[in-house]
Order: C-alpha cells, then sequence, then structure tokens
C-alpha cells in the first residue's frame, strides 16, 4: 500500500451543524527556564527562515556551533528573572485570554442557524503547537477557520511565520476547510484607547513624567526595506496613541529593542535612545511597548530591568514601566470585537 500523503479523515457527521474554530496564536515560550528546555524552542525559533533571512547553510553552522551551544543557558537564566508560580508570563496571559475570549463569543449565543464558534490556542514555536490547535479545532467538525495572530503589527517574521505554521499543517490535510485570516490591527480604535486608557491609570496614581517612551520590538532594516510594513505600522499606533493622550511631539519617543546580530535593524534603538535623554537632562520616562499584547521575557526583563537600569545609570531620576494590556477586560473587547466582525456571515 503506498503511503499515506494525506490524514485519514473520518465520514463528515452529516446530522451535525459544522462548527466555526478560531485559532488564537501567540509567539511562544519555553516550557521551563532550564537550558535543557531552551534548546529545542531556540533552535525551533532560530531555524525559522521567516526569523533569520540568511543563506540557510551559512545560518545552519552558526545556528549550531556557537547560537545552540550557548545561548540557552544564557536565556534560561533570563527567563528565571521572570518565570512565575503559574509558569512562563506569556503563557499564563494568552490562556486567560484565550479563555475570556472563548467565554464571550459563548454569550453571543449560538445563533439562528446554531452554528458553534469554538476557540483554540496555538503557539508558532513550543507547545501549545499549532497544529495540535487545529487538531482541537478539527475535532470539533470546524468547517470554517478564522486564523487570528495576536500580534498587532504585521511583520513577516511574526504574522507571516504564523501563517507558514498553519498552512503547513493543512497541507497534511485532506478536506481543508474555509479560511478567513486577521492579518493586523494595529490602528483599531478600541486598541488606541485601550493603549490610552491604561496610560492615563498609571499618570493617575503616579504623576506624568517628562517623556512617555513608545518601545517596540526591532527587525532587521533590511525587512523594511524589502517591503516589511511592521515599521510604518509602530509608527502610526505611536501617533495615534499621542493623539488620542493629547501629547505634542516633544512629549513621546518611538523607539526599537531587542537587537540580534550584526546588522543594523530599525532605529532609533532603545537604550542608546534612553542614555541621550538622560544625558540631555529628561529626569523622568514612562515606557510602554504598545506592539506586545502580553507581557513576557522582553518588556518584563529587556525593559523593565535592563532599560531601567540604562537610564537610570546614564543619570536619569525616574523610570516607570508601564505594563502590556495583558488580560484587562478592555484589551480583551478588542479581540473579541475583531472576531465577531470577522466571522459575518459565518455565524
Amino acid at each position: 500500500m503506498p503511503k499515506r500523503l494525506f490524514s485519514v479523515d473520518p465520514d463528515p457527521p452529516h446530522d451535525q451543524t459544522p462548527a466555526v474554530g478560531v485559532l488564537l496564536i501567540q509567539l511562544g515560550t519555553p516550557e521551563a527556564p532550564t537550558a535543557a528546555a531552551l534548546r529545542p524552542y531556540l533552535k525551533q525559533f532560530l531555524s525559522d527562515p521567516r526569523v533569520i533571512e540568511v543563506s540557510r547553510p551559512l545560518w545552519w553552522l552558526i545556528l549550531r556551533l556557537f547560537v545552540l551551544p550557548r545561548r540557552p543557558k544564557r536565556s534560561a537564566r533570563l527567563y528565571e528573572n521572570v518565570w512565575t508560580s503559574e509558569g512562563s508570563p506569556l503563557m499564563v496571559v494568552s490562556r486567560r485570554v484565550a479563555s475570556a475570549v472563548r467565554e464571550q463569543l459563548a454569550e453571543d449565543g449560538a445563533g439562528a442557524d446554531e452554528t458553534l464558534v469554538h476557540v483554540a490556542l496555538g503557539m508558532t514555536y513550543g507547545k501549545p503547537s499549532i497544529p495540535s490547535a487545529l487538531a482541537e479545532l478539527k475535532a470539533r467538525n470546524c468547517r470554517r477557520l478564522l486564523i487570528f495572530p495576536l500580534f498587532s503589527h504585521y511583520s513577516s517574521s511574526s504574522t507571516g511565520a504564523a501563517f507558514d505554521a498553519v498552512m503547513r499543517e493543512l497541507t497534511t490535510w485532506r478536506w481543508v476547510p474555509e479560511i478567513r485570516t486577521i492579518h493586523q490591527f494595529h490602528d483599531e480604535p478600541k486598541l488606541i484607547q485601550a493603549l490610552a486608557n491604561v496610560v492615563r491609570e498609571h499618570w493617575a496614581e503616579h504623576g506624568e513624567s517628562d517623556k512617555l517612551v513608545m518601545s517596540y520590538h526591532g527587525t532587521p532594516k533590511r525587512y523594511l526595506l524589502d517591503g516589511d510594513p511592521y515599521y510604518c505600522y509602530c509608527q502610526k499606533t505611536s501617533r495615534l496613541l499621542a493623539e488620542e493622550l493629547g501629547l505634542e511631539n516633544d512629549r513621546y519617543e518611538v523607539t526599537f529593542q531587542s537587537r540580534f546580530g550584526r546588522e543594523e535593524w530599525l532605529q532609533p534603538y532603545t537604550d542608546p535612545r534612553l542614555e541621550a535623554l538622560a544625558a540631555d537632562g529628561v529626569r523622568s520616562v514612562d515606557m510602554i511597548c504598545p506592539g506586545f499584547r502580553f507581557d513576557c521575557l522582553e518588556t518584563l526583563d529587556e525593559v523593565d530591568r535592563e532599560s531601567r537600569h540604562t537610564f537610570l545609570d546614564a543619570g536619569g531620576e525616574s523610570f516607570r514601566y508601564i505594563p502590556c494590556l495583558n488580560d484587562r477586560p478592555d484589551h480583551v473587547e478588542v479581540f473579541v470585537d475583531l472576531i465577531r466582525r470577522n466571522l459575518a456571515g459565518w455565524t
């Protein structure tokens, strides 16, 4: 018997109404703050050609000879700084948000045609994987799928990689479902309002600082020049947030963090800019990361610890990190509203 290329699907349950599936996607996280857990996670993450766009044979050698022997141990120490009793902060909040979305969609009712909506959470890298989340939706007879990467700012290295993982899995399915996708939501009015809400609440409690720094995850500048819209989306979110807060141009900064490697990335870089602000006499900064939906290693360690030290060591007097929106109700409402609109005609 020839080897099967596709899954063996049981006969469709003709006596059941096909359901709708919503796949929420996050980047991923290791299962533990240990070198042993970091190695397979980093190997999967850094092997993705969407993440590292260099010659594959050359990168294969660099990854296995230099990165994987050293980076897991160092990264494990950083993850230890943010790990909680419940696990990875990113995973904990992702599960809470998925549960809240599921509950709110359930409150909508089955609808006139009794169509059901099921929600699953998958990670581009690590567990629960995208294939396992799709299998969960498939088992629930979901013949229509809304693919929703929870990255507000489209980038080839995040949103594009998530779509790749979905489509790669679907190539093994015999009966491919109908598909809709959400690509970005960087300028959604409800998102801008939620970001403004968390800043205003922070200011009401602590007072305003000299500068509001909006720091985004960086990407190589080459990606922008090759057509990736990420940089432009970050600038638009920053402008809309500043307008909502009534900030003049000299009251806020837009920077980019998390450089990796030696090539030029999107600028200005966060830490050098913080040093320059302190040298220019800026005494206090509030920092927010509008491109991160949930707090994670990059926000809790790189920003709230490393960038804090950078600014204070350079002469600044006050550094305050404004947490991500996480599972705030106004943040969950952003996701639910987008899902409802994109399910129009399906439910």
